[in-house]
């Protein structure tokens, strides 16, 4: 070994991975070994990561690897489920439901997650972060089906739009042009607004159990709350998905809700022929092949789905900053491989038949980093995981389960992103512009806010004035302008102000 350290140093080049790996037991801590094992690792891109010789698997891997199957099993049945509901409304012809949405959720979570999580980012890019779901794209499936949009029709274009962004390095540049504040107050939003809707979800499922068994609700969230409290008290919020989700799915059962909780999902495989899902419009989606029509009309959700991609990666790679430490950034995730990632995952996943809008795994980065673990391993596991439970099947009613759901979400997602964007804002000038980020999210919506608030901190009219200074005229006036531009005619385009201030959609 010590010839092997000498002959490479020699040569002028930095010792491997495996060169520089100690044994867990020559620390002071556990902490320290992880932050040791985060400044040795040197991920290939695009090359060769093997288990040993670049990285190894830690117990805390499972963590995320738990977490992220919970979040995505959530994730794509409500996907699934509102492009049936929005379907079976806007074509007469089509009738879809619960049977229809589960099959295409365990599509999805078989040959689309071997590829891009266990291969892509396990594999042969660990710089890129595994491609997920588009949660804040979800309230929009209806609209889109209405609109006349198709599945695969708007997947072409995510993927046509993601890559041209990611080959020119748009995705990186955006996020160097967010600001401390910008991103604070963006996360801040997103947090307290998802942490809102989960609590909101959670009581509503309790008031709606036979004899309105709202206490359940307010036991369970007691119970987390003390439990995420201990647990961030002892270091080990890491453990707050797989902790939190098995509590509240103990505490529910033992206040009797249990009577609420069905497995109906069997063991097996869904259709895996593309021909059945979209090779006749009497079986699968009961849509055929897309004609121009439909790229038509997918065309507008399919630029505010990419412009809305750069926060959202933006949040995730916040989360590995601030729990990394420094000497780090190999091992960050890098925007636009993340962005080619989601972008051919998009299409691949579609074209087998599946319907997810994809884009970084925010439910498995964000326990990730905060248990200081990398990608790759983790992401295997996820990975595995996520595809036993797809042939198993009835794992997914317990997923799915608002207990357990819920929770994960809240104390896993939300509650972490709201910490991080208090964290972010330091000094009143980071207040100013998360302040204005704040406001601009509740009138319009956070991809937006992020978008004008972006456009003033650039020019120095709010925030840090001498920022401007520091900017070229593209990125301080026309990157920030043209991309205000673009996410405000996507979401006019598509009608998104209709019901909050009656402005119909262009098209």
């Amino acid at each position: 070994m010590t010839d092997t350290v000498t002959s490479t140093r020699e040569a002028g080049e930095a010792p491997s991975y495996r060169e520089m790996h100690r044994d867990a037991s020559e620390f002071a801590s556990r902490s320290d070994y992880l932050e040791h094992e985060l400044k040795i690792m040197r991920p290939r891109r695009y090359g060769l990561n093997l288990i040993g010789r670049d990285f190894h698997f830690e117990l805390e891997d499972l963590v995320p690897a738990i977490a992220g199957t919970i979040g995505i099993i959530a994730m794509y049945s409500a996907v699934m489920m509102s492009w049936a509901n929005g379907l079976s409304a806007a074509w007469p012809d089509v009738t879809l439901g619960r049977e229809f949405a589960i099959a295409v959720s365990r599509l999805e979570m078989l040959l689309p997650v071997l590829l891009f999580c266990v291969l892509g980012s396990g594999i042969f890019n660990p710089r890129a972060n595994l491609a997920g779901n588009h949660g804040p794209m979800i309230p929009l499936i209806a609209s889109m089906a209405l609109a006349g949009a198709h599945p695969l029709a708007l997947a072409l274009w995510i993927c046509a739009f993601g890559l041209g962004l990611s080959w020119v390095k748009g995705g990186s540049r955006l996020v160097n042009l967010t600001s401390q504040g910008t991103a604070g107050g963006l996360l801040i939003f997103l947090g307290f607004s998802g942490a809102m809707s989960q609590i909101g979800s959670l009581k509503a499922w309790g008031m709606g159990l036979e004899g309105q068994m709202g206490y359940v609700a307010l036991v369970v969230l007691a119970v987390n709350i003390l439990l995420y409290a201990v647990l961030a008290r002892l270091g080990k919020r890491w453990l707050a998905i797989p902790a939190c989700a098995v509590t509240g799915l103990v505490v529910a059962l033992a206040l009797g809700a249990g009577f609420d909780l069905e497995f109906t999902t069997e063991t097996g495989l869904p259709p895996l022929s593309p021909s059945y899902w979209w090779g006749s419009t009497g079986q699968g989606w009961m849509l055929g092949l897309p004609n121009m029509q439909h790229f038509i009309a997918s065309l507008p959700f399919a630029i505010l789905a990419v412009a809305m991609w750069s926060p959202d990666f933006l949040g995730h790679r916040i989360f590995q900053e601030m729990n990394y430490p420094k000497g780090t950034d190999r091992v960050l995730m890098d925007v636009d491989d993340t962005m080619t990632m989601c972008s051919l995952r998009q299409v691949v996943g579609t074209a087998l038949g599946g319907g997810n809008i994809t884009s970084s795994w925010g439910t498995y980065m964000i326990p990730a980093a905060i248990a200081k673990r990398p990608i790759p391993a983790g992401a295997i596991l996820l990975g595995l995981l996520t595809i036993a439970i797809a042939i198993l099947g009835f794992p997914m009613d317990v997923a799915v389960w608002p207990p357990v759901m819920c929770v994960a979400l809240l104390v896993g997602v939300f509650l972490p992103m709201l910490e991080a964007g208090v964290q972010m804002i330091k000094e009143s000038r980071d207040a100013q512009a998360a302040g204005v980020c704040l406001f601009a999210a509740a009138v319009t919506n956070p991809v937006l806010a992020w978008a004008v608030t972006m456009l003033l901190d650039n020019n120095g009219w709010i925030g840090d004035r001498e920022r401007a200074t520091r900017l070229s005229l593209a990125d301080r006036l026309i990157i920030p302008a043209s991309v205000l531009a673009v996410c405000l005619f996507a979401m006019l385009a598509v009608g998104m102000f209709e019901g909050q201030y009656g402005i119909p959609a262009l098209f």
